[in-house]
């Protein structure tokens, strides 16, 4: 039996698992989305080619292949891990290290550099896949501390205090790159310091912030044995969803036509930084300022776009909603081709904010109100999270063969135009009304 030394419910318990948002939504904001690939960019000044593995990758098809391998490790271990969540009862235990591990791997990215390609591509791996996998232990403690009334309500403010903390961290983060001189920062190439000194600073934030959890999270112990079955539980319940769906063609059809258009998704909201940084045509000095700044505009405009999108959504339904979204990234993906100015690039973070909330959030909630009445919801929507996954391997493996072979982003970005078409053609084939 596991022992709960805890009131479920526990307003205080609630705001600290919320807190860890704070703590970690750092790492997808100013690593993955921002500094990072400003920073890995501004590496290949000379020569967009390196040769490792044994191959001489272009720049960004070789972060785009290692990104989709660690999506290839994570659609098997999150089936793993969740398993081992379900039935060892030891989060706490599981959350602690995969946060430790991903903020060591952050603070490694300081001696990321072209001398030491294999060290700092192992600590990009190993941040990536930790924050991913400290998810699973994280989401899974909900259900155990939150009535289910109270569970919409601390989610939500979880993501608007990831979003804020993240914010302010980036921030932060462009005030060190933009003036290195004010916070004692020299050197032969003091923006570059700097932003090693950034992904330092998203390791410490994860560590320290994440201690108010730890703090307050309960102990949830279980004293059963790690046995086969029970390791392996997490694939049993997705091979047990995908029987049911078979015989529910709405949501098969709905599945197919996520798994295609989320796959472009995906991607593009991966690799556009390295876009921005490797094909506009930037003003000496402005580069990096300019890229935040984009960054940051997506951000704000995304949490209006999200409003909008529901609102719409409300008035002609998902699935509709849904297909002009996919015509409207297939219109961005056209528009990303011809784009070389700032001035265009912050148009497009613009209208990619308007519409890259709306599009994620629309998605999860389409699936939830297709799926039937079922107490298995978690293993329903576990499903949908490794479709997602394997989705992003499938877009970032097609982005970085066309980017290796021809050598240009902008070519590469166009097979998204077709791959957004084709998920507005498969979710137009959807009837169902209200949703």
């Amino acid at each position: 039996m596991s022992t709960r030394n805890y009131v479920k419910g526990d307003i205080k318990v609630l705001n600290a698992w919320a807190f860890y948002d704070w703590a970690n939504s750092v790492y997808p904001l100013v690593i993955s989305s921002s500094v990072f690939p400003i920073y890995y960019g501004a590496l290949f000044i000379d020569d967009l080619y390196i040769d490792v593995f044994g191959f001489n990758f272009k720049n960004t098809a070789l972060i785009s292949f290692l990104t989709a391998f660690a999506f290839i490790i994570l659609s098997f271990i999150t089936p793993l891990l969740s398993g081992i969540a379900d039935y060892m009862g030891n989060k706490k235990t599981f959350l602690k290290f995969f946060c430790y591990l991903g903020s060591i791997s952050c603070i490694g990215l300081y001696w990321f550099d072209l001398e030491n390609i294999y060290l700092g591509l192992f600590f990009y791996f190993m941040a990536l896949i930790s924050f991913w996998a400290s998810l699973v232990f994280y989401n899974s403690y909900l259900p155990d501390i939150a009535n289910k009334d109270q569970q919409d309500y601390i989610s939500a403010k979880g993501y608007a205090l990831g979003y804020v903390g993240s914010v302010i961290l980036l921030i932060f983060n462009l005030a060190m790159v933009m003036f290195p001189d004010s916070f004692g920062i020299e050197g032969v190439n003091p923006e570059h310091t700097a932003m090693k000194y950034s992904f330092v600073s998203v390791g410490l934030w994860w560590i320290i912030f994440s201690q108010y959890t730890f703090h307050h999270l309960p102990i949830i112990t279980d004293k059963r044995k790690i046995i086969k079955h029970v390791i392996f539980n997490g694939f049993k319940e997705l091979q047990e969803v995908w029987n049911e769906l078979r015989h529910i063609i709405i949501i098969k059809k709905f599945l197919i036509a996520f798994f295609i258009y989320s796959s472009a998704l995906q991607t593009v909201l991966i690799i556009a930084t390295y876009f921005g940084e490797q094909e506009i045509a930037w003003k000496e000095g402005t580069k990096t300022t300019g890229l935040i700044i984009s960054i940051l505009l997506i951000q704000l405009i995304a949490i209006i776009g999200a409003m909008f999108t529901a609102k719409i959504s409300k008035k002609i339904g998902n699935i509709r909603t849904l297909l002009i979204l996919n015509l409207i990234w297939a219109f961005l993906c056209i528009g990303a081709y011809f784009i070389k100015e700032p001035i265009e690039f912050y148009i497009a973070a613009g209208a990619v904010g308007l519409v890259m909330g709306g599009i994620q959030a629309l998605s999860r909630s389409t699936f939830s109100k297709l799926i039937p009445d079922t107490d298995n919801t978690t293993s329903y929507f576990s499903f949908f999270d490794v479709s997602q996954k394997v989705s992003i391997v499938l877009g970032m493996t097609l982005f970085a063969i066309l980017d290796q072979t021809t050598g240009s982003m902008r070519i590469s970005i166009l097979i998204f135009v077709l791959i957004f078409l084709i998920g507005a053609f498969l979710l137009n084939k959807i009837k169902i009304k209200n949703v």
